[in-house]
């Protein structure tokens, strides 16, 4: 007769209290919303987005745009100055204290992020954006490793199904086991709202 064992970890960062913050906008592009990569679990992310950029300026937290741009040869999406590369018309017109261009998942890989996120003693980020299993996990999993706080916004980041050689997985499974991983180690997972609440509760 077999047993399961569950594993009861979760995120061991340090107390919200007193921390310096930056919110991570990570790849909000065309190509999520009407591309090759339209995300669709959980629905109704982006306003969720914008809710987080509005508390972030009205609390002076540091907003940080990151664009992606694959590089690698016949890339299909992400394409420089194509259309699904660009930055939604929302994002492009509000004001930021960083921007970053990528070409890798993590946002760290090859930019000055955490050359600026010291400079500016930043001891924790705010991961929102797409997708939640590429660049939101791993940006948050590399962050943790570097020794900042993270605090990853379940429904400000959003994916969708995947299939490949290793099998097939839902949108919904694959954000909710991504949660749960990054609940595990390395966030402090919450929704847009918990989140705000917690800036409020600190000021």
């Amino acid at each position: 007769m077999s047993t399961q064992n569950t594993f009861q970890g979760k995120y061991d960062g340090r107390s919200n209290e007193g921390s310096k913050r930056a919110l991570l906008v990570i790849d909000v592009q065309n190509e999520y919303f009407t591309g090759l990569l339209p995300v669709c679990y959980p629905q109704n992310t982006l306003p969720n987005v914008f809710m987080a950029i509005k508390e972030a300026k009205k609390s002076n937290i540091p907003v940080v745009i990151i664009q992606h741009t694959l590089v690698t040869p016949n890339a299909k999406a992400f394409i420089r100055e194509s259309e699904g590369w660009e930055l939604l018309d929302e994002i492009k017109n509000i004001s930021y204290d960083h921007y970053i261009e990528k070409n890798f998942p993590s946002s760290f890989v090859g930019t000055d992020l955490e050359e600026w996120l010291r400079a500016n003693d930043i001891d924790t980020l705010v991961i929102s954006g797409y997708m939640t299993q590429f660049c939101c996990d791993t940006t948050a999993r590399y962050a943790y490793h570097l020794g900042f706080n993270v605090e990853f916004l379940s429904d400000a980041t959003a994916t969708l199904a995947f299939e490949n050689k290793a099998g097939k997985v839902s949108a919904e499974e694959l954000h909710r086991a991504i949660l749960i991983v990054q609940a595990s180690r390395f966030s402090n997972v919450m929704s847009t709202q918990e989140w705000i609440d917690t800036i409020l509760a600190n000021i």
